[in-house]
Protein backbone atom coordinates (compact mmCIF):
# COMPACT_ATOMS: atom_id res chain seq x y z
CA UNK A 1 0.00 0.00 0.00
CA UNK A 2 1.34 3.34 -1.37
CA UNK A 3 0.92 5.96 1.42
CA UNK A 4 1.34 9.69 -0.62
CA UNK A 5 3.47 12.58 0.89
CA UNK A 6 0.31 14.58 0.29
CA UNK A 7 -1.44 11.62 2.94
CA UNK A 8 1.26 12.32 5.25
CA UNK A 9 1.18 16.34 5.10
CA UNK A 10 -2.73 15.90 5.67
CA UNK A 11 -2.39 13.86 8.69
CA UNK A 12 0.66 15.87 10.18
CA UNK A 13 -1.56 19.42 9.76
CA UNK A 14 -4.84 17.10 11.17
CA UNK A 15 -2.35 16.39 14.52
CA UNK A 16 -0.40 20.23 14.46
CA UNK A 17 2.44 18.15 13.15
CA UNK A 18 5.06 20.54 11.60
CA UNK A 19 6.89 18.33 9.01
CA UNK A 20 9.15 20.18 6.44
CA UNK A 21 8.42 18.28 2.58
CA UNK A 22 11.47 16.04 3.35
CA UNK A 23 10.20 14.82 6.03
CA UNK A 24 6.70 13.86 4.05
CA UNK A 25 8.69 11.90 1.55
CA UNK A 26 10.88 10.33 4.33
CA UNK A 27 7.67 9.00 6.52
CA UNK A 28 5.53 8.25 3.22
CA UNK A 29 7.95 5.68 2.37
CA UNK A 30 8.48 4.90 6.31
CA UNK A 31 4.36 4.41 6.40
CA UNK A 32 3.98 2.12 3.22
CA UNK A 33 6.79 -0.36 4.66
CA UNK A 34 4.84 -0.62 8.06
CA UNK A 35 1.54 -0.92 5.66
CA UNK A 36 2.55 -3.54 3.32
CA UNK A 37 4.04 -5.98 6.62
CA UNK A 38 0.88 -5.43 7.97
CA UNK A 39 -0.71 -6.69 4.86
CA UNK A 40 1.63 -9.85 4.92
CA UNK A 41 0.73 -10.50 8.66
CA UNK A 42 -2.85 -10.46 7.68
CA UNK A 43 -2.21 -13.14 5.57
CA UNK A 44 -0.93 -15.32 8.73
CA UNK A 45 -4.23 -17.94 9.90
CA UNK A 46 -4.37 -17.09 13.74
CA UNK A 47 -8.10 -18.09 14.49
CA UNK A 48 -6.61 -21.03 16.63
CA UNK A 49 -4.73 -18.16 18.73
CA UNK A 50 -6.00 -17.05 21.88
CA UNK A 51 -6.30 -13.62 22.34
CA UNK A 52 -4.16 -11.69 24.46
CA UNK A 53 -3.20 -8.52 26.15
CA UNK A 54 -0.36 -8.96 28.18
CA UNK A 55 2.27 -11.98 28.20
CA UNK A 56 4.64 -11.48 30.64
CA UNK A 57 2.27 -12.74 33.36
CA UNK A 58 3.47 -9.80 35.32
CA UNK A 59 0.18 -8.19 37.78
CA UNK A 60 0.13 -4.79 39.63
CA UNK A 61 1.70 -5.11 43.07
CA UNK A 62 -1.40 -4.41 45.54
CA UNK A 63 -0.50 -3.79 49.13
CA UNK A 64 -3.63 -3.36 51.57
CA UNK A 65 -3.58 -0.20 53.30
CA UNK A 66 -3.25 -0.08 57.16
CA UNK A 67 -3.07 2.60 59.22
CA UNK A 68 -0.14 3.02 61.93
CA UNK A 69 0.17 5.24 64.78
CA UNK A 70 2.78 7.86 64.09
CA UNK A 71 5.07 8.21 67.60
CA UNK A 72 7.60 10.83 67.90
CA UNK A 73 9.83 9.36 70.73
CA UNK A 74 7.92 6.11 71.15
CA UNK A 75 4.72 8.09 72.15
CA UNK A 76 1.80 7.69 69.46
CA UNK A 77 0.87 11.13 67.94
CA UNK A 78 -3.14 11.89 67.49
CA UNK A 79 -4.58 13.44 64.53
CA UNK A 80 -5.84 16.36 66.64
CA UNK A 81 -2.46 17.09 68.20
CA UNK A 82 -0.91 16.58 64.46
CA UNK A 83 -3.98 18.91 62.51
CA UNK A 84 -2.59 21.32 65.30
CA UNK A 85 0.37 21.52 64.26
CA UNK A 86 -0.11 23.18 61.06
CA UNK A 87 -0.26 26.83 60.27
CA UNK A 88 -2.52 25.82 57.34
CA UNK A 89 -6.56 25.82 57.81
CA UNK A 90 -7.46 21.99 58.54
CA UNK A 91 -11.52 21.21 57.40
CA UNK A 92 -13.00 17.87 57.73
CA UNK A 93 -9.44 16.40 59.37
CA UNK A 94 -7.56 17.66 56.23
CA UNK A 95 -5.13 20.22 55.89
CA UNK A 96 -6.27 22.56 53.00
CA UNK A 97 -3.37 23.27 50.52
CA UNK A 98 -3.06 25.59 47.25
CA UNK A 99 -4.16 23.93 44.37
CA UNK A 100 -1.30 22.11 42.42
CA UNK A 101 -3.14 22.50 39.41
CA UNK A 102 -5.50 25.24 38.21
CA UNK A 103 -8.47 24.47 36.44
CA UNK A 104 -9.12 26.29 33.00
Amino acid sequence: MKISKETVEHVAKLARLGISPKEAEKFSGQLSDVFDYMEILEEVDTSKVKETSQVTGLENVKEKDEIVPWTASGDPVERDELLGASELPVESNQILVKAAVKKS
